[in-house]
C-alpha cells in the first residue's frame, strides 16, 4: 500500500487547495487507508482531519511541514536570516505529538520571522516520538544537492539520522541526488508527492490562492509558481509508475504509516501542567495555599463553620480532579495584581467558591454574602467550572510587564 506523507491542506494559508471532505473523500475513492497533513508550520487543521478520517474509515497521521532556521530560531537578520528551509516532522505517538506542538508553538513565540522556525537545537532536544522527512525542494538536503554541494547535502542528512534514530529518518522525493546520498549511506527513501490539491484541475485555484498571498494576479510572476500541475493526490499506480525504479521508497510510506500510531483523546479535560514548589505534590500545596489564605482573610480565630466549608470543597476539588485549575488561576491572577495590572473582585459562579477567595482568586467574601459553591462546582453535574476573571483594558497597565 501507498500512504501520502507530504500533503497540504486548506491550513496551508494561501497556499494548500486541499478542502477536508473533498481530499479525505478523494483518498478513500482511490483506496488508501492512511493520509498525512503536514501544513506550512502550523497544526490548525490536526483535530478537523483527524476527525475527517476517522469518520472515513481512514488512518490519520498528523504531522507539520516546519520551517527551519539558517542559524538560531533568535537570530533575525534581515540579510542572514531570511531565507529558511522546510522539514517534515510525523507524530508516531503521544511523545511525538507534544514534542510537536512544543516545537510549533516555540517557532512562533521565538523563532518567528517572516515564517515561524524552530532550528537545530530545537530538534535535537524534541526529536523522540518523530518521524523526519527531507521534505520538498526547499528542504535543506536538496537545497545543497541543487547547489552541486553534494558531500554537504550527505552530511546534512547524516545529521537528521543521528539526531532522530535508525528509522526514523528517510530521504523524500526524486532528485538523482538523493538516490546517490542512499547508495552511499543506507538512508532510507521515501515516495512523496508534495500535494497541494486534490484533483490535477484544481492547479489554477492553487495558483489563485498565491496570487492573493503575493497580491499579484494571474500571469504575473509570484515567484511561488509550482513549474508543474502534478502536486494534487496521485493514485498509488501514479506514484508506483514515478518511483520505478526505487520501488521500496513506495513500501516505505506504508512502513512509516504503520509506525504511526497517535490518536487523540476527546471528551476528557486536559489542563496545563502546573510546576510546584519542590515537585510538591499539587493537592498538598493547594491545601497549604488555601488554609494560608484563610487565616489571612479571617485571622487566627478562624470560624469553624469557615473551616469545615473550606475543608469540603477541597475535598469536592480534589474528587473531580480541578486541583491544578484552581492553580493556574491563581497564578495568573498573582501575576496581574503583581505588575499593579488591576482585576476584578469577581463575577458570576466562581465568587461563591471560598478556596478561591481564600487564594486570591476573588476578593468577594462568599460567607459574608451566603454564596454558595455548588454553583460553581458541583459533584452531581460534571462539566468543567469557569473562573470568570476581569483584567483591566487600558494599554498603559500592560506596560507594567
Amino acid at each position: 500500500m501507498f500512504t501520502h506523507l507530504h500533503l497540504h491542506t486548506q491550513f496551508s494559508l494561501l497556499d494548500g487547495a486541499c478542502r477536508l471532505g473533498n481530499l479525505v473523500a478523494r483518498a478513500k475513492e482511490l483506496g488508501m487507508t492512511s493520509l498525512a497533513i503536514t501544513d506550512h508550520g502550523n497544526m490548525y487543521g490536526a483535530v478537523d482531519f483527524y476527525r475527517e478520517c476517522k469518520n472515513n474509515g481512514i488512518k490519520p497521521i498528523i504531522g507539520c511541514e516546519v520551517y527551519v532556521a539558517p542559524r538560531t530560531r533568535f537570530d533575525k537578520d534581515k540579510v542572514l536570516d531570511k531565507e529558511y528551509n522546510h522539514l517534515i516532522l510525523l507524530v508516531k505517538n503521544e511523545t511525538g505529538y507534544k514534542n510537536l506542538i512544543k516545537m510549533v508553538s516555540l517557532a512562533y513565540t521565538e523563532g518567528f520571522y517572516f515564517k515561524p522556525r524552530i532550528d537545530r537545537d530545537l530538534l535535537e532536544k524534541y526529536s523522540e516520538g518523530l518521524v523526519c522527512l527531507s521534505a520538498c525542494l526547499a528542504g535543506k538536503i536538496p537545497q545543497l544537492l541543487l547547489q552541486r554541494d553534494y558531500e554537504g547535502a550527505k552530511r546534512e542528512a547524516l545529521w537528521y539520522a543521528s539526531v532522530f534514530g535508525d528509522g526514523n529518518f528517510y530521504l523524500g522525493g526524486v532528485l538523482d541526488g538523493l538516490k546517490r546520498i542512499h547508495d552511499d549511506t543506507g538512508l532510507p527513501l521515501v515516495a512523496t508527492n508534495d500535494v497541494h490539491y486534490v484533483n490535477k484541475e484544481d492547479a489554477e485555484i492553487q495558483q489563485v490562492l498565491i496570487c492573493i498571498a503575493t497580491n499579484k494576479t494571474l500571469g504575473e510572476d509570484t515567484g511561488l509558481e509550482f513549474e508543474s500541475d502534478n502536486f494534487y493526490l496521485k493514485s498509488e499506480k501514479e506514484m508506483r509508475e514515478i518511483f520505478a525504479d526505487v520501488p521500496d521508497a513506495v513500501e516505505n510510506t506504508q512502513l512509516i504509516a504503520d509506525m504511526c500510531n497517535f490518536d487523540f483523546e476527546f471528551g476528557k479535560t486536559k489542563l496545563p501542567y502546573f510546576e510546584t514548589p519542590g515537585n510538591m505534590d499539587h493537592f498538598e500545596y493547594f491545601k497549604q495555599l488555601c488554609f494560608k489564605g484563610l487565616e489571612k482573610r479571617y485571622g487566627k480565630n478562624v470560624p469553624a463553620e469557615y473551616a469545615k466549608r473550606l475543608e469540603y470543597e477541597l475535598e469536592t476539588v480534589n474528587k473531580m480532579g480541578y486541583t491544578d485549575y484552581y492553580l493556574i488561576v491563581q497564578d495568573f491572577v498573582r501575576f496581574a495584581k503583581s505588575r499593579e495590572i488591576p482585576v476584578g473582585p469577581g463575577r458570576g459562579s466562581g465568587a461563591g467558591s471560598l478556596a478561591a477567595y481564600c487564594i486570591g482568586i476573588t476578593d468577594l467574601d462568599p460567607m459574608k454574602y451566603d454564596l454558595i459553591f455548588e454553583r460553581f462546582l458541583n459533584p452531581e453535574r460534571v462539566s468543567m467550572p469557569d473562573f470568570d476573571i476581569d483584567f483591566c483594558s487600558e494599554t498603559t497597565a500592560w506596560r507594567r510587564l
